[in-house]
């Protein structure tokens, strides 16, 4: 198929271009946010930058939207209804911005774009209305086993720490930090001065990997956004996990995995224990791998996705 896509959610879409169809993505000169392409990623050459004057003579079969301003975008570069003169997809990767359980989706009166979440907490927690629903959860490109663990310190990504603050948990970093030193990698991390957190920076991918992997141990510490594929990744790394128990988190981390809890006391005490005891470090960052491995490989995630997007075909 020809799958018309923005570069929204680069990890996301990092899995998503894998699969065999040619993915479209808008490109508009200076890195707008309606038009990145392929943003400088290595992708397959399926993934074709295309600029958005170019796009009504693509025979598009399938629109995969992720942001409600791309239903009004679509009508203007292709004009052609997503929905209605062509099929459309909606991706939701959040967990409602404002009252959990009342916030009504902005597709939920419309039965004819099928509303794909990333997770069944957000499927749970959205008002969906009348908007068919269907579950993928997410896949990942393996980066295959690079646990050490040598260096006794905590490893976070959190992106925009300072402007996102309590939403993603930066406030409980020097929580963990009394139990080991903390290394915070990420975009936006200007103005953040916390005692025991050393900012990193925003790195490669492949270098971000190869570096968390030397931390003995991976800390998630979102309050209230959906899974971090940042977590998925280090869990594909084989590194141990210490979680907030929030959102979709209680089902991903396997208690083998590390210490999931809503109590910061009690994940600060797992860490300080995995710091103590790098055996069992090993031992959980393997369990994590298995875990991930089996419920967020990249073949099921395309498989799927394969699945619904012959399901919206007419």
């Amino acid at each position: 198929m020809q799958l018309l896509v923005w570069h929204v959610h680069g990890s996301w879409s990092t899995s998503f271009v894998q699969g065999g169809h040619t993915h479209l993505l808008p490109y508009v000169d200076g890195n707008d946010p309606w038009g990145r392409g392929r943003c400088g990623r290595d992708w397959p050459d399926n993934a074709i930058d295309v600029p958005v004057d170019s796009l009504r003579d693509k025979n598009i079969d399938v629109v995969v939207l992720q942001r409600p301003e791309e239903i009004e975008l679509t009508e203007r570069w292709l004009g052609r209804r997503p929905g209605i003169d062509v099929p459309a997809v909606y991706v939701e990767h959040n967990a409602p911005r404002e009252h959990a359980a009342t916030t009504r989706h902005p597709l939920a009166g419309r039965d004819d774009i099928v509303l794909a979440h990333v997770t069944h907490f957000n499927e749970l927690m959205w008002d969906n209305g009348i908007a068919p629903t269907v579950v993928i959860p997410h896949g990942i490109v393996d980066p295959g086993y690079q646990y050490t663990g040598e260096l006794a310190r905590g490893a976070v990504l959190i992106n925009e720490p300072v402007r996102r603050n309590r939403i993603v948990g930066t406030d409980l970093l020097p929580v963990f930090a009394q139990a080991a030193p903390v290394d915070l990698y990420g975009m936006g991390l200007d103005g953040l001065d916390l005692p025991g957190v050393t900012p990193i920076g925003d790195l490669g991918q492949a270098a971000l990997h190869r570096e968390m992997a030397r931390r003995r141990v991976y800390l998630h510490t979102a309050r209230w956004t959906s899974l971090g594929l940042s977590l998925l990744e280090a869990m594909h790394l084989g590194m141990p996990v210490a979680a907030v128990a929030s959102t979709e988190v209680a089902t991903a981390v396997p208690a083998e995995a590390g210490f999931v809890s809503t109590d910061v006391t009690v994940l600060a005490e797992g860490v300080r224990t995995l710091l103590e005891q790098p055996e069992l470090a090993v031992r959980m960052g393997k369990s994590a791998r298995e875990f991930a491995l089996t419920h967020y490989g990249l073949d099921a995630f395309l498989r799927n996705w394969d699945t619904l997007l012959h399901r919206v075909l007419p």
